[in-house]
């Protein structure tokens, strides 16, 4: 893990040298460029593994993020240093980029361009004779190294100067950022306990009263049968009564498990989905590992419903009968995968459900991604932590 985090720093600064030119392109329009170069550098930061808040809203543009930004004075506390850090910083990772990795492999490769007759100059030698270039070759290691490392630094560097700038950021939108998380938090909170409470209303109520309905439309269908007068019709209407109820019954025990299935308040999360799968009209091949039972209530049903949105997008659009589920549970978090070899082309639309299921997983703090090529199936991908942040 840590040579692959070196790795991706060592790449991003040699993205930054490349993207140098731009950069100082970009000068000329400092206050709308700043705030875009200054939320890359978060996304850099993160990617590298380093906990940074995202400031734009993924529900924005960019247009009317930056429109909203140039009227905040944290854009002058923050993004303003961090983009002009961004310019200096990647001045220095293209000198050391250029020059480092050049130099290397001109030393490191000087015997091959020896036998064209070429002899390679990095700063002050040049070899003159097959044994020096010989000797180069170690010194082109040494100096890739010590490239790499510079530019590691220069990275790590990036990184406090980003904490450094963002701890002076606007006390006004920290306040208001803190205040979104909480109502976020409790918004999550008060729609759960909501649909555990119409999930326990109907099965108590409703459900129970339709029970009773279609025993007792039994008892008339076997009293209308020894009936002497008109008992073919009463016995006819008496079944076609006890079939739609029972028919009314069915629909509403679908209702009351889409609105928060038993199974899943009972018996957790894998065996909701185990149930979920046996009731697909798919062919679903199940693999689930782990253990569910530090997975919070919130973080089960957000889960739950992605597979459950999923599958139902297979069977209505994937043209396809089979569909694969991988779930992973841990005491960290949660990991699933529904996968189909359909017809691919779904889409996170706004107002969609699966639009409508992103939000859910980041209200927990995980996230939805949806891999879906033309004609190369979907893969849903979703993970969150096992509880939210709040």
């Amino acid at each position: 893990m840590a040579q692959i985090r070196i790795a991706r720093r060592v790449m991003t600064e040699c993205i930054a040298a490349m993207a140098f030119p731009i950069l100082l392109l970009s000068i000329l329009v400092a206050p709308v460029s700043a705030p875009v170069v200054a939320e890359t550098d978060r996304s850099r930061a993160r990617w590298c593994g380093v906990e940074t808040l995202p400031l734009k809203p993924s529900d924005h543009s960019w247009a009317q993020w930056v429109v909203l930004r140039l009227r905040s004075r944290s854009m002058w506390r923050t993004d303003l240093p961090v983009f002009l850090t961004a310019v200096l910083l990647s001045a220095v990772s293209l000198l050391m980029a250029f020059f480092g990795f050049i130099g290397a492999a001109a030393l490191l490769f000087s015997p091959v361009f020896w036998l064209f007759g070429i002899a390679a100059q990095v700063g002050p030698f040049t070899p003159e004779s097959v044994g020096e270039t010989l000797l180069a070759m170690p010194a082109g290691i040494v100096l890739g190294a010590v490239t790499t490392t510079v530019l590691t630094g220069t990275s790590f560097l990036r990184d406090s100067l980003l904490r450094a700038f963002s701890r002076s950021r606007d006390p006004d939108l920290l306040a208001k950022l803190e205040e979104l998380r909480s109502s976020r938090a409790s918004l999550t909170a008060a729609f759960e306990f909501e649909r555990q409470r119409i999930e326990r209303d109907l099965h108590d109520g409703a459900q129970q009263e339709l029970v009773a309905v279609v025993m007792r439309l039994g008892m008339l269908e076997a009293t209308a049968t020894a009936a002497a007068a008109d008992q073919e019709r009463i016995v006819r209407l008496a079944r076609q009564a006890q079939a739609h109820a029972e028919r009314a019954l069915e629909r509403l025990r679908d209702t009351v498990r889409d609105i928060h299935p038993r199974e899943l308040s009972d018996l957790g999360l894998m065996a909701a989905v185990r149930e979920l799968a046996a009731r697909s009209p798919l062919r679903v091949e199940l693999t689930s590992t782990g253990d569910d039972a530090q997975l919070s209530s919130p973080t089960a049903t957000a889960v739950y419903f992605t597979v459950s949105e999923a599958l139902t997008n297979i069977s209505k659009h994937a043209g396809v009968g089979t569909a694969r589920i991988d779930l992973r549970c841990a005491t960290t978090g949660v990991h699933v995968r529904v996968h189909d070899h359909g017809v691919g082309g779904a889409r996170i639309d706004t107002g969609s459900g699966l639009a409508g299921l992103r939000e859910r997983m980041r209200s927990v703090g995980g996230n939805l991604e949806i891999i879906s090529p033309p004609g190369g199936g979907t893969l849903v991908v979703a993970s969150a932590p096992s509880q939210p942040p709040w």
